[in-house]
């Protein structure tokens, strides 16, 4: 990269560009390679053995970002990782990894919306292409494995306005590209860009999106928020405010009357056209979507929304930023909103009990969550469990939950792996709900698995209570080592 780190801050990041001058600063951050690599299977090839980490097979492991610079046949480069690791997500935003899911709680509650900017001080239309054009020969075509349906975009940022009341969102959808100016979408049922798409073809009218690819980090960790915690008609960005404690701006589009993300890479604009469908392996015929975040080959969907692209536009030197998954960098986007949100509820129904709340990588940022719970008394005994069940209420995709006490650290597996090993009895500490709906991508949640499940998408949640019995507290007593200044006996750098 030509950025010069100088004295880059947290809080001077406000798009891909500044973040990686920041992160060109600190060390094990950020790595960057002149070697010419192949966007069919070989760049994906490369960061799974730098960074993508679980649930990616192995080898693979936590790792740096990586700059591609020399990406074969374009003068485009490619990022990978930015948000693979959770340490590097908490310095993107001036946080801490412990103190990062109390951050995104602020921005929730203290929302700055969005402002619109000129589109001539808007980095993102510093190049405008309109048709014709072939996407694959103006971007990378990134394809991660032999059975994938296309090159696809994982961190376009779709938004639109509702139809009926004009309210604007933003989701992110992955999106494969099927021809020139096509690209099929696939938004999850319940999901609020699908909500306006649906509403629009009930009028009979297209539906105007635009799709902004590589933003500031803080706008992908916002967006990335779902309900109940943000319903219909929530602008997401307007969290994205509240985290950087200044707006995002916006820029009114070229062909559609919508609007991006002004400092962005590169936008797609385009718009949903009733009726207009297609497989998502209509190129291949396979079968098979992309690597999904349970750590499995998705399977391609049938007769998704189809976007016709009427303009492309990019800054004068544009980044292509790409998510190299299933990984830790979709556990991040999508784990952490998630703690937030679960936080959020449970304090809201039972104040000061949850301590804490981790979405590890084990569960693809969706399936698995850690409480962490502070019993104070007799009275307290059961509430673990109904945090748990407050948690699957709020959120149908999670599968399991595991309970822990304050003096367990709950980003640590093996200390959690002891707290369930003389803790927890599996007869009397696990507690079942049986046929209830969870994640549809969940390769165990079929009928075929289970022959009891009706349909695909339901299955059985899982509480592991692993707390101790308040009555039985001074028996799980940890041994009681004092605190020292460790700095006395070693030195700083070690």
């Amino acid at each position: 990269m030509d950025n010069d780190p100088g004295s880059v801050k947290a809080s001077d990041i406000n798009d891909l560009h500044s973040a990686l001058a920041f992160l060109a600063q600190i060390p094990g951050q950020l790595v960057s390679t002149q070697v010419e690599v192949d966007p069919y299977l070989e760049l994906a090839g490369v960061y799974r053995l730098v960074g993508a980490g679980t649930p990616v097979a192995p080898p693979t492991k936590i790792g740096p970002a990586m700059v591609f610079e020399k990406v074969k046949g374009y003068d485009m480069p490619v990022v990978a990782g930015i948000l693979a690791c959770r340490k590097r997500t908490a310095l993107l935003v001036g946080s801490t990894p412990e103190r990062l899911m109390f951050d995104l709680i602020a921005g929730l509650e203290r929302p700055v919306p969005p402002v619109t900017v000129e589109s001539s001080s808007a980095p993102c239309q510093e190049v405008v292409i309109r048709p014709p054009f072939d996407i694959n020969k103006v971007i990378p075509p990134v394809v991660s494995t032999k059975l994938d349906a296309g090159p696809f975009f994982n961190l376009g940022l779709l938004r639109a306005r509702d139809p009926e009341t004009g309210a604007s969102d933003v989701t992110i959808h992955r999106l494969c590209v099927i021809g020139p100016d096509r690209l099929t979408v696939s938004i999850t049922p319940g999901r609020h860009i699908g909500m306006f798409w649906s509403k629009a073809e009930a009028m009979g009218r297209p539906l105007p999106v635009s799709v902004s690819i590589g933003v500031d980090p803080a706008i992908y960790l916002a967006t990335s928020f779902e309900p109940p915690t943000t319903p219909v008609g929530f602008d997401e960005l307007t969290i994205a405010g509240g985290l950087r404690g200044r707006p995002v701006e916006l820029a009114d589009c070229v062909t559609q009357p919508v609007q991006a993300v002004a400092r962005a890479e590169i936008v797609l604009e385009g718009e949903f056209r009733p009726g207009d469908r297609a497989d998502e392996d209509v190129l291949t015929g396979l079968g098979w979507a992309m690597p999904e975040f349970p750590g499995y080959l998705g399977k391609a969907q049938k007769d998704l929304a189809v976007l016709h692209v009427t303009a492309v536009t990019h800054r004068v030197r544009p980044i292509l930023q790409i998510l190299v998954g299933p990984g830790e960098e979709h556990v991040t986007l999508s784990g952490l909103p998630t703690e937030a949100s679960i936080y959020r509820l449970v304090e809201d129904s039972m104040p000061g009990f949850l301590k804490n709340v981790y979405v590890p990588p084990a569960g693809g940022g969706k399936y698995l969550a850690i409480l962490q719970v502070r019993k104070r008394s007799i009275y307290d005994e059961g509430r673990q469990r109904q945090a748990a069940l407050t948690a699957f209420a709020a959120f149908y995709e999670l599968k399991h939950v595991i309970l822990v006490d304050e003096d367990v650290d709950l980003y640590d597996p093996n200390d959690v792996m002891w707290a369930m090993t003389t803790r927890y009895q599996g007869d009397l500490d696990t507690v079942f709900i049986p046929e209830v709906k969870c994640h549809n991508l969940d390769p165990s949640a079929t009928p075929e698995y289970n022959s009891r499940l009706p349909v695909p998408g339901v299955g059985c949640k899982t509480i592991f209570d692993c707390t101790v019995p308040f009555a039985l507290k001074e028996r799980f007593l940890r041994s009681p080592f004092i605190d020292v200044d460790l700095q006395k006996f070693l030195p700083p750098e070690s």
